[in-house]
């Protein structure tokens, strides 16, 4: 199996611009590519970790990858995918992240000379002459065919600003600069990129012509970018900081029945065999087979170390309740009330509840554990010395964590 049969078997392209060209590239490892990552926080979550792994495959099939992060386009911001405008950043905290993004993706992803490179679009986009862009640029595009776009549409409603409304002619500049000044031949994206990239490609061909056009290739990494990663919580993020190996592996632990064959192939280096052998398991067995797309992944981003942790510290809970490994969340003297805290405070102080009301429920419904036993009385109180020995806390059936001062 070639490499490029292997991404669609997989389930990772969804479509291509000259899928004949690109198997080419791609399996005799010339094709020079890149994905691109705007730093909106300071960590990348599991949205962008599907990307770091498809780079991941295609250079240890002999590609090139161009990490390229968006210090540029984070002062505009995406509007593909959103319901309203993203709030405004400052160039310092956009450096930061830059930063923080730079660490994460050498955990994945070789750099080096001959190699992976990091470039930020911040070197060409923030110094941008006004008119010269727009007289070099704006001919490219045409008004009618931007308003058609996917990303767009949703935002026709609600209100689109023309700063968001740019955010397509920076994205095709930021391929057409890549293409000059680092070879680059290939762009992959998300779902609701295509539009976007499209813009680059319409770039080249005019402005280089139709040889530089067949160069000019883009693949579709075929996933949810605006779902994946979301939890009632917040984001699952990749800084063990944000997101805690023990709370990565839960997430995938407790991904749905039917995502978690499709995730084994697109996240994991497993092979397409063993995966076809998981795809027959029912019942119990699928149990297994999402323990090992959390383990794997977990060993991916966190180390084999952190992932023996958060996997024994898994069933060590679901088997006996033992704390050890467990995640600690901490409460404070200021969480107490006259020198004491109820039940519910406790859920809320260790993110179990996200409200007290919520937190009602729980225990009103029966599902919420202390130490094995269940707590159905709103009422229970704890004081300090509660917790110097072992607090363990339930709620249902997939959220557990040490409590302590």
């Amino acid at each position: 199996m070639t490499l490029y049969d292997e991404l669609v078997a997989r389930g990772l392209i969804a479509q291509v611009t000259d899928e004949a060209e690109i198997k080419e590239l791609i399996n005799t490892g010339k094709a020079v590519f890149y994905i691109g990552f705007d730093p909106t926080a300071d960590s990348l979550h599991v949205g962008h970790f599907m990307a770091l792994i498809l780079m991941k495959r295609l250079q240890m099939g002999g590609n090139k990858p161009i990490a390229l992060v968006g210090g540029g386009t984070a002062m505009i911001g995406d509007p593909s995918g959103r319901s309203d405008m993203r709030q405004m950043m400052t160039t310092e905290m956009i450096d930061h992240n830059v930063e923080c993004f730079k660490e994460q993706m050498s955990r994945f992803i070789e750099f080096g000379e001959g190699k992976a490179q990091i470039v930020n679009n911040a070197d060409w986009l923030r110094n941008l002459n006004f008119l010269d862009f727009m007289r070099d640029i704006g001919p490219c595009f045409s008004v009618n065919d931007m308003l058609r776009a996917r990303c767009y549409v949703n935002r026709m409603q609600s209100g689109l600003s023309f700063l968001e409304f740019s955010y397509m002619l920076m994205q095709g500049y930021d391929f057409y600069r890549l293409y000059q000044d680092y070879g680059c031949n290939m762009e992959f994206g998300g779902d609701d990129q295509w539009s976007n990239m499209l813009a680059g490609t319409e770039i080249i061909r005019k402005k280089l012509g139709k040889d530089a056009y067949a160069m000019t290739i883009q693949l579709l990494l075929k996933h949810d970018g605006t779902k994946m990663g979301k939890t009632a919580g917040g984001a699952v993020w990749l800084d063990p900081k944000k997101t805690t190996p023990y709370d990565f592996y839960q997430y995938w632990r407790n991904v749905d029945d039917a995502d978690v064959i499709p995730f084994l192939r697109k996240m994991t280096f497993l092979s397409l065999e063993e995966i076809e052998k998981m795809e027959q398991w029912e019942g119990s067995k699928l149990n297994t087979a999402k323990e090992i797309l959390a383990y794997e992944l977990t060993k991916m981003v966190h180390g084999e170390e952190e992932a023996n942790k958060a996997q024994a510290a898994a069933k060590a809970i679901f088997t006996s309740g033992s704390a050890e490994n467990m995640p600690e969340e901490k409460i404070t003297e200021e969480d107490f009330r006259d020198g004491s805290i109820d039940i519910i405070g406790v859920l809320v102080a260790a993110k179990l509840a996200t409200s007290r009301s919520e937190g009602r429920r729980a225990v009103e419904q029966g599902g919420v554990t202390v130490n094995g036993e269940k707590v159905t009385d709103i009422h229970t109180k704890y004081t300090a010395e509660d917790f110097k020995e072992e607090f363990v806390l339930r709620k249902g059936k997939k959220k557990f964590c040490k409590v302590t001062i």
